[in-house]
């Protein structure tokens, strides 16, 4: 059960990241809420793209050292 919920974290990250990629404009009214604060630009949703991506691959490396 634990290497599908990791599976599945892999999947969603990677989801949203590349989504947040191709359209932020999309997510401007979530990360609004999200970073109430602060202002989000889609300069801001790009990074976050781009760490979630990250996030997505060290979890499937983290996945497939799992199997050893």
């Amino acid at each position: 059960m634990n290497t599908l919920g990791l599976c599945a974290g892999v999947q969603l990250s990677l989801a949203f990241g590349l989504a947040a990629l191709l359209w932020p404009n999309r997510f401007m009214p979530l990360f609004e809420i999200l970073m109430f604060p602060w202002a989000a630009s889609c300069r801001w949703i790009q990074a976050n793209g781009i760490a979630a991506i990250g996030l997505a691959l060290l979890l499937l490396v983290i996945r497939l050292n799992g199997n050893r």
